[in-house]
């Protein structure tokens, strides 16, 4: 799982506003001009609409979908500007377009999204792969960099990417992903298969450590848990709130809620010396730090940041 305040896509302004339904008509009446079109203007046109419906990247965006629209890369859109654009593909186009300036991610628009250099897809099942979350990657991958076969456990594994990621990184891991969500494990399963590393990761359906036998040891334990305030949830960027799964924002009333259930039953499936790594939101580290701190045995480093210099990820070792 991932977590809304690091939407690489940006978020259009909120479809409630009432500009935005005729932003919908007008606006986009211009790709439907009788003038000669091409896969140029196509994408000029569209940037400009999408910045004037405040996209965070308006050319990036229109550079995603019209490379989806035509089913070719990104970068072959720059030796076909002047390829002539067929009504077909205006058509297909001007749909993706419609549906982004409501608030639909990119994301979710073309079914992929890039995670440690690695394409997986995603769907509205899972939440979708920040960068920011690949900080959870490198610290295990640093850690168990001299391990053989490292054990690992990755709770609430959404499209898989870390757990993906992990995997395809050591040849030696092996992984146990975990997802309340069955759309989402299968999503996950698809993941794994495509980049070749489904023999070393087990699926199990449930919540957090509930399928894991008692008996069950790891090396490590990573999350990106919920961690978004119950009550913050409608103040979430449309592009968030009304497309991404609650079920993987909703930290509870306080939004530590998660993070407390795994902090305290991970010393249950932890090796000793074994490792805890966990996502947090920015604002968010002097109380997760004390969450951990208040268990006994938990030896904690100091925390992570992310490219954005935000604190970012939480890693303790369990020292009984």
């Amino acid at each position: 799982m991932s977590q809304p305040e690091n939407n690489p896509a940006g978020d259009t302004p909120d479809r409630d506003d009432p500009s935005t339904s005729a932003a919908l008509h007008s606006p986009l009446s211009t790709l439907h001009s009788s003038s000669p079109w091409t896969v140029g203007k196509l994408l000029n046109s569209a940037a400009r609409l999408l910045a004037e419906r405040g996209s965070e990247f308006p050319r990036l965006d229109a550079e995603v979908l019209l490379a989806h629209s035509l089913g070719c890369r990104r970068i072959d859109l720059y030796t076909r500007h002047e390829q002539p654009a067929s009504n077909e593909l205006r058509d297909r186009f001007r749909a993706l377009v419609r549906r982004r300036i409501d608030g639909c991610p990119v994301a979710y628009l073309v079914g992929r999204k890039e995670f440690f250099s690695l394409e997986f897809e995603v769907s509205p099942a899972v939440l979708i792969p920040r960068p920011e979350s690949e900080f959870v990657v490198m610290e295990c991958l640093r850690l168990a960099k001299e391990m053989s076969e490292p054990r690992v456990a990755d709770i609430g594994t959404g499209s898989g990417n870390i757990a993906v990621a992990v995997a395809q990184q050591h040849p030696g891991a092996r992984l146990t992903a975990i997802d309340l969500s069955l759309d989402a494990l299968a999503l996950a399963r698809r993941n794994a298969e495509r980049h070749g590393v489904t023999q070393r990761i087990h699926f199990l359906l449930g919540d957090l450590f509930e399928p894991i036998g008692a008996d069950a040891r790891f090396d490590f334990v990573l999350s990106n848990p919920p961690y978004i305030p119950e009550a913050e949830l409608e103040q979430l960027p449309c592009g968030v709130r009304d497309h991404e799964p609650r079920l993987a924002l909703n930290g509870g009333p306080s939004g530590y809620e998660i993070l407390q259930r795994l902090v305290a039953g991970a010393p249950q499936h932890l090796v000793p010396g074994g490792y805890l790594i966990v996502e947090i939101g920015a604002p968010q580290e002097h109380t997760a730090r004390d969450h951990i701190l208040a268990y006994a045995g938990y030896q904690l480093a100091d925390t992570l940041h992310d490219y954005s210099g935000h604190a970012r990820v939480l890693c303790a070792r369990w020292r009984p």
